[in-house]
């Protein structure tokens, strides 16, 4: 495998883009603002003017865009990545998107010869900046084994969970964790400041404890800096717990916790907040947005 397409050049899709390119494999990129692209073009990508261009000449296709219906468009709008791609291409989506919506084009995909895989990360912007992502894969095994490479050179976690379908549900058991676990870091920093303690000491205390978490850890102290800057949308994040919250229903399941944290999220995006990282939402409970 040499040359892969890449669609999405974002907070994480950058940063997974240029790892591949440190890998050794030859990049055509697209992604809706061109200037995105730029620090890899001068590096070696080759700019395409769609998905669908992407795709053509390449040995597998990746993706890492912001919603479902972004997604639907990449894969199986008119003259897209499905229509594109020649019999033999892996499609891989990293987006965090429906289950239902990797069935879709997992099907669409095999009718056309192609092989699709959903495989959504977590790790965050240091997580893709470092090649660290948890990488959470669904679709043929043969495939995910071809693609391993590929995915190690983005990720050090890499497991495939089984068939289509398979890795978006497991981001969504990864997203209802951080989730709940968001609000209780949110709440410890909140109740360490209103005690009266130095918050950074309570964090030396009890991050390495039972408490300790991926958040405590790397989202506290940015919060306790007032860095509210994105390695993760607030708005993203809604549209996952959303989703997370929609599969949850059809399987007959009610999750309390996911729903609460969905709300909050949602009254800081109401209130400014919608582009700022997930740690953003101290600011919440500081402001008196949340009665």
């Amino acid at each position: 495998m040499h040359t892969i397409g890449f669609v999405g050049l974002g907070v994480m899709g950058a940063s997974m883009a240029r790892r591949l390119m440190a890998a050794g494999y030859s990049l055509r990129v697209f992604t809706r603002t061109r200037s995105k692209a730029e620090a890899l073009l001068e590096q070696g990508a080759k700019w395409c003017e769609s998905p669908g261009q992407v795709a053509e000449n390449a040995d597998a296709v990746l993706s890492i865009v912001g919603y479902p219906a972004d997604v639907e468009s990449v894969y199986l709008g008119p003259d897209a990545i499905v229509d594109r791609a020649i019999p033999g291409t892996l499609l891989v989506d990293m987006t965090t998107s429906s289950p239902e919506l990797a069935l879709r084009i997992a099907a669409a995909a095999k009718g056309r010869g192609l092989d699709a895989l959903d495989a959504p990360v977590s790790g965050g912007d240091i997580g893709a900046r470092e090649g660290r992502l948890s990488i959470m894969v669904g679709g043929p095994k043969p495939a995910f084994d071809r693609l391993m490479p590929v995915f190690e050179a983005m990720g050090q976690n890499v497991v495939w969970q089984g068939e289509a379908g398979a890795g978006q549900h497991t981001k969504m058991c990864n997203q209802i964790a951080i989730a709940s676990g968001m609000l209780g870091v949110t709440e410890a920093l909140v109740y360490a400041k209103k005690s009266g303690l130095d918050p950074e000491k309570v964090l030396k205390s009890i991050a390495s404890g039972a408490a300790g978490s991926w958040s405590l850890t790397n989202l506290a102290p940015r919060v306790l800096k007032e860095d509210f800057a994105p390695g993760f949308f607030v708005k993203h994040f809604i549209k996952d717990v959303s989703i997370a919250l929609e599969s949850a229903e059809s399987m007959g399941t009610i999750l309390p916790g996911l729903a609460l944290a969905k709300r909050l999220y949602e009254i800081l995006a109401e209130n400014g907040g919608e582009n700022d990282g997930t740690q953003a939402l101290i600011r919440a409970y500081e402001a008196g947005w949340i009665a």
